[in-house]
Parts: structure tokens; sequence; C-alpha cells
């Protein structure tokens, strides 16, 4: 995270910040920034468990197939769950338009010169983006294989995509991303048979280097190849966070109302 892309401070978490007065100060202040949006993400995640949805942080590349992936998924989904879609972009609503086209609801947020979304900019969103009725929501953050890491929105899980088109070194040159992934997806499989710079084993092998046990799938959005490990995944995952949801509900205790009671002439409170 730097000064220059102006990822530290972002329309969402400015009130938070404070400019630097001396050479110690710059860490205070991005300590503060990143326990605000730990505080908000778990906010957020509350919000996503009352509504019973999973929520998926998708990152990658820019061009790596995130808004593609999102059109066949919804495309494959549309009769068994209602999607909703986050998008992030520094400028436009290009990629909201396209999954509006689909049916699903999207949201935009333009994040000016942030290279990434953070806690606040999505839990503003939540308030002009009903959840109710959701089963999924997909969070496209902006392309960029750094910063968005490190930044919790929520989220249930991070996807993360991998193009073939990028070369299969991307997880051992950009480590903190593919190690935050809970799923990687090597997409544009397709294009396999005329690139000579990715092999899928290697790709994977630098992901396992990382000590990474996340799930690898290869997939074509656009030629709609191999996409039911995803779709499964999806299913038994939406299972899985309700069951959850279901247990939190269940564990949380109950606290008696207060009701008032007279005893010797005097009101007193007492519980049941």
């Amino acid at each position: 995270m730097c000064d220059t892309c102006g990822c530290n401070i972002t329309p969402g978490n400015r009130e938070f910040a404070y400019k630097p007065v001396n050479g110690t100060t710059a860490v205070s202040v991005l300590k503060n920034l990143l326990a605000k949006n730990d505080d908000q993400a778990r906010h957020n995640r509350q919000h996503f468990d009352k509504h019973r949805l999973l929520a998926i942080n998708l990152m990658s590349s820019p061009g790596s197939g995130k808004t593609a992936l999102l059109e066949a998924t919804i495309d494959a989904l549309r009769n068994e769950y209602r999607i909703g879609v986050i998008e992030g972009d520094l400028e436009t609503e290009n990629d909201a338009v396209r999954i509006r086209a689909k049916g699903a609801p999207a949201y935009q947020i333009t994040t000016g010169s942030a290279c990434h979304l953070d806690a606040h900019m999505v839990h503003d969103a939540l308030h002009q983006f009903p959840l109710e009725g959701l089963d999924i929501l997909f969070i496209e953050n902006v392309g960029n294989l750094v910063c968005p890491a490190s930044f919790d929105l929520g989220q249930h899980y991070n996807v993360t995509l991998l193009s073939t088109t990028e070369g299969d070194d991307k997880p051992a040159k950009y480590p903190v991303m593919f190690r935050t992934a809970d799923v990687v997806l090597f997409t544009k499989s397709d294009l396999l048979p005329v690139l000579d710079d990715f092999d899928p084993v290697r790709a994977e092998s630098h992901l396992r280097n990382l000590a990474s046990v996340a799930p690898v799938m290869l997939l074509s959005a656009r030629k709609n190849l191999d996409l039911q490990a995803w779709l499964d995944w999806l299913r038994n995952e939406l299972v899985r966070q309700r069951a959850q949801a279901n247990h939190a509900e269940i564990a949380q205790p109950r606290v008696q109302p207060l009701r008032t009671q007279l005893d010797g002439g005097h009101l007193r409170e007492v519980s049941g």
C-alpha cells in the first residue's frame, strides 16, 4: 500500500484518517485505517449472515474474466438462486451495465484513485443495494493483484482468478493475493492450445509452494467450459453458510425481558 496510487486513503475511510505530522505517525495512520476497516467488515458480515446469503469477494488483475465469470454464473444459476453484484472500478459503470443486462441487480462503486474496495465502501453500497431475497452476493473488486488482498470486506470467501493469458508464474510473483484465496480459478482455458507460457500444473505448483490448500479449477466462462465444479462449489458453500447461520442463531442466549413487580410498595425489576 502506498500514497502514490491513493490506496491508503479511500472515499470510504477518509473520515478515519489524519495527516501524518512526523515520521512515526504514518504507521499509526495505517494501523488505524486497517483496524477501522476490520471493524466495519465484521459489521458487513453480520448483515450478510442476517440475510442468510453467501458473500464472495472476486479478485484478480484487470481483464482476467471476472465479469464474464459472473455473467456465465448468473445464466447457469438463474433458475436456482437470486444473485446480486457489487462492482468496483476506478471509473465507469460498464461492468454493472453488463450484469444488469443479465437480469441481476448490480450496484457500481467508483473508487476514483483507490485501487481496491474497502469495507466502508461496501457498507455504504449496502444502504443503496437491498439484500432482501438474495442468495449469493458477489463483490467484484478493482482489478489489481496487490492491494485488494489486504482489505477484509466482510465476505465469507475470497475467490482469485488467474487468466491463462497472464503467465503461470503469478502466484509466485504476487504471493499475498494468492495466499488469501479460498478458491483459485484458472480462467480462459479455451486459449491454452495457442499459449506457450501457461502450464496449469506449473501454476498450481507455484500456488502450493505458498502453503495454499485452496481448490483450483480450470474453466472458460465465455465458452462455458468446465463450469460445473465452480457451480457445485457455490451450491455447497451456500448450504454450508446457511447451516452455520442457523447454528449461530440457535446458539445465541435468549435474554429474558425485564418486568416490574410491586415489592413493599416499591417497584423493582425482575427477569422472566
